[in-house]
């Protein structure tokens, strides 16, 4: 048993019902579920009025209290009119966790997930009522929060330059999935997506920052000296600009799955010769830990989150350059591809959601008692 006394927390859900729910729902659902095994904590869930619940798999396995308020309500009553309080829909709450940009208005101790700061450095990128959204989220973050989560050092990195104290933030990676993959789940997939053998596998959000038109072209690259390699592209289609479609003599080895389920993303990662992933910037980059945790070999940018997370396990290329992302491609799909895979597995296993709660554990400790050690 725990010497400390047990936490009620007050944890923010909402992501679960959104549109596309993203790497942030992947989040607040592991997290939980994390938390929830513990003994020194009880996390209750908040979100707005909603009419249906979420898709069965992104359900959360804590209770939910919602308020009588629909999303775009809630958001605005929290942001200009303070009200309602996260402890008026959880009686009893020590410290209230705003797990997105979506902040609820308290007087209890207020811990921050921020996953990017995208807004600042894209901001053509978004819309102007998003960019605005955002903006009073960092605003109020930086003047309420008593802890901020990020997941990566270039978040943190971020978050400073933002104006937030560094000693503030707490620096905790997201744990890898635990999936368990047999040859008979990987043919089912082969056959129920109808992939080839040999493909490099993208997955992610559609949006620009994702970089798909360098991916793309180094593709193409790749696809002129390999004739038996294809490309599949796994995931929902998200906001901005239209993307890039494929053209050439090879744009018919370019397969894109749309949004499939959990079960079949393992199998497609395990089925994958090598896993690319040259965003432009992201919060952490939880595809690269995916693809490591199945033992694909990662290609990913240089520079950026995802470079935290493979080490020296993955190839690091320039984003921003098809020839050198192809480069880096033929690297995995080589003789050292194997090897790279390894490795990476090894250390995809250092990466646990156990850590993680621990971690979070500590940041509502810090926030609700600031005396409290963090180290």
């Amino acid at each position: 048993m725990s010497p400390d006394p047990r936490l009620a927390v007050a944890m923010t859900v909402e992501q679960c019902w959104q549109r596309v729910p993203g790497g942030s729902a992947t989040y607040i659902l592991e997290l939980a579920r994390a938390l929830a095994e513990r003994d020194d904590v009880t996390v209750t869930g908040i979100s707005a009025a909603h009419r249906d619940p979420p898709r069965p798999e992104l359900a959360p396995p804590v209770p939910v209290r919602a308020s009588r308020l629909p999303r775009y309500a809630l958001y605005r009553a929290w942001n200009a009119a303070g009200h309602p309080r996260a402890e008026g829909l959880v009686p009893g709450a020590d410290v209230v966790h705003a797990t997105t940009w979506a902040i609820p208005a308290t007087r209890k101790p207020l811990v921050v997930t921020v996953h990017d700061v995208a807004f600042l450095r894209d901001p053509e990128h978004f819309t102007p009522r998003g960019v605005r959204f955002f903006t009073r989220a960092l605003d109020r973050t930086r003047d309420e929060a008593a802890a901020v989560v990020v997941p990566s050092e270039a978040t943190a990195d971020d978050c400073v330059a933002a104006g937030i104290e560094r000693s503030r933030v707490h620096v905790l990676p997201h744990g890898a999935p635990a999936w368990s993959v047999t040859p008979q789940d990987v043919e089912r997939a082969r056959q129920r997506f109808d992939l080839p053998q040999r493909y490099v596998l993208w997955c992610g959000t559609l949006e620009p920052r994702k970089n798909l038109g360098v991916l793309l072209d180094a593709f193409a690259l790749v696809a002129e000296a390999d004739p038996d390699v294809h490309l599949v592209l796994v995931g929902p289609p998200g906001w901005g600009e239209a993307q890039p479609r494929p053209q050439g003599p090879w744009a018919s080895r370019v397969h894109h799955t749309g949004r499939v389920a959990h079960g079949d993303l393992a199998a497609l990662y395990a089925a994958a010769s090598a896993f690319c992933f040259p965003s432009i910037w992201e919060g952490f980059g939880l595809p690269a830990l995916e693809a490591m945790t199945m033992g694909t070999p990662v290609v990913t940018s240089r520079g950026t989150s995802m470079a935290e997370v493979v080490g020296d396990t993955g190839v690091l290329v320039d984003a921003q350059d098809p020839a050198d992302v192809a480069a880096g491609l033929v690297r995995a799909l080589g003789p050292e591809g194997p090897e790279l895979g390894a490795a990476g597995r090894a250390r995809a296993a250092g990466y646990t959601w156990a850590a993680s709660a621990e971690g979070h554990v500590r940041a509502y400790r810090a926030a609700a008692v600031p005396s409290f050690p963090v180290g």
